[in-house]
């Protein structure tokens, strides 16, 4: 069964670098993670970071 979250998702934000060309802005910016199960097609964990 695919309910436990792995964290991978902020790992895929940060090496696909999705926050990159928000930086000029020099705001704060918020790394989201949400992480779906194949199976039931339910988020089932998320993750906030600061990048």
């Amino acid at each position: 069964m695919e309910m436990a979250p792995q964290g991978k998702a902020p790992a895929q934000l940060k090496s696909r670098g999705y926050a990159e060309k928000y930086r000029q802005y020099d705001e704060p910016i918020s790394l989201i993670g949400v992480e779906f199960s194949r199976e039931s097609r339910n988020i089932v964990g998320f993750q906030v970071e600061s990048a």
